[in-house]
């Protein structure tokens, strides 16, 4: 294979609000952590295990915006990007290093809002996703009231 492929997709659950920067010239980007979770059973123990990680999330511009002000933390969302690696001088002086993100789509899968909204009314009532990526069209999504103890229906 002559090309080469970077690209990241992961669902999972903002750890803090999303910080937005904002630029000369009016860009801004946006940053927040994302915890993705493993959960097995130990085989010698039976013991429910559940291992969590942490991935640093960068968006850019509208993308940053909406997702300001549509989530907070606890919120799940789908994410689709490219990994970067970034380096600087720490105010000690030492190079520091970190693995990014960079996302290019996204889809919100829950809110608070839309999980307190679910929980008076219907909790499968299908409604449209907020998120208008510059290039792709809003989706519609069957919301759930967000259950964490609740394990993943996926294969891997």
């Amino acid at each position: 294979m002559s090309g080469t492929l970077n690209k990241v997709m992961l669902i999972g659950h903002l750890g803090d609000e999303v910080k937005l920067h904002y630029f000369e010239g009016g860009n801004c980007i946006g940053r927040f952590p994302l915890a993705t979770n493993e959960s097995y059973t130990n085989r010698q123990t039976g013991e429910k295990v559940t291992n969590t990680d942490w991935h640093n999330i960068v968006l850019r511009n509208k993308a940053a915006e909406i997702c300001e002000k549509y989530l907070s933390k606890g919120d799940k969302i789908y994410v689709e990007g490219r990994l970067k690696n970034r380096q600087w001088q720490g105010e000690d002086g030492i190079t520091k290093y970190t693995t990014e993100v960079h996302v290019q789509d996204f889809t919100f899968l829950s809110t608070k809002n839309e999980s307190n909204q679910s929980s008076s009314a219907s909790p499968s009532k299908p409604t449209t996703n907020p998120v208008a990526n510059s290039d792709k069209p809003a989706a519609t999504q069957n919301t759930v009231a967000d259950n964490s103890e609740q394990e993943d229906d996926l294969p891997f």
